[in-house]
């Protein structure tokens, strides 16, 4: 059965491939699974339609016969337990894999957020300036740890997995900041994520209804 995804009509991300959605067509491209895609617009994820499969009013969910996910962390959880390439054979490293998962989601990810939030949705605020120095510490304490643990192999533990899938698409959004330059060793890391023919399927796909939709 082909799922079928959700994704922006008109992503605020520019084209980036910053969207959840891109993690999901990833991890999709990098299993070798097909999958649909359903278009939706601002205002139809605020309807019931879409909150009935995302509660949140987000995107991207995920249709599958009669199973529907929520929140992209889980459904790329369930392509890497469903299909073979993104979760290792081992049960240790698998679960290690699944560690470095929910430390993308809950620990780098987060100031990172932080940081687009102080610059886009309170830069006007009387605050603003004073907070960004505290909150790029933040990023910079997450990236220096995540730096050494990395070392100079080429993924976080062992073949690229689920794990480096989550952890490059948080690090993305660094990368108009200049702070991942800061870390040489975690700027090629993302660039091996990108360089997969996966990530570059994904992203096209993901840019394709970016382009469409502003030349409308």
């Amino acid at each position: 059965m082909i799922p079928t995804i959700t994704a922006f009509e008109r992503s605020p991300d520019g084209g980036k491939g910053l969207a959840r959605d891109m993690r999901v067509r990833w991890a999709l491209e990098e299993v070798g699974q097909p999958y649909e895609v359903r278009l939706v617009s601002f205002e139809a994820m605020k309807q019931p339609v879409h909150l009935a499969l995302q509660p949140f009013g987000q995107v991207p969910t995920y249709e599958e016969g009669d199973l529907v996910l929520f929140e992209s962390g889980a459904i790329v959880l369930h392509i890497a337990e469903r299909h073979a390439g993104l979760l290792p054979n081992d049960a240790n490293a698998r679960a290690r894999a699944i560690a470095w998962m929910f430390a993308a989601l809950n620990t780098v990810e987060p100031p990172i957020l932080e940081l687009v939030t102080v610059k886009i949705l309170e830069g006007d605020k009387p605050w603003s300036k004073e907070r960004l120095p505290l909150v790029m510490d933040r990023i910079r304490t997450r990236l220096g740890q995540l730096s050494v643990r990395l070392g100079d192999a080429d993924w976080l533990d062992g073949a690229f997995s689920a794990g480096d899938l989550m952890m490059v698409h948080a690090l993305l959004r660094l990368q108009l900041s200049g702070m991942l330059g800061e870390f040489p060793a975690l700027a090629a890391y993302v660039a091996r994520g990108e360089a997969r023919p996966a990530y570059q399927r994904a992203f096209a796909a993901q840019l394709a209804v970016f382009t469409a939709a502003h030349a409308r």
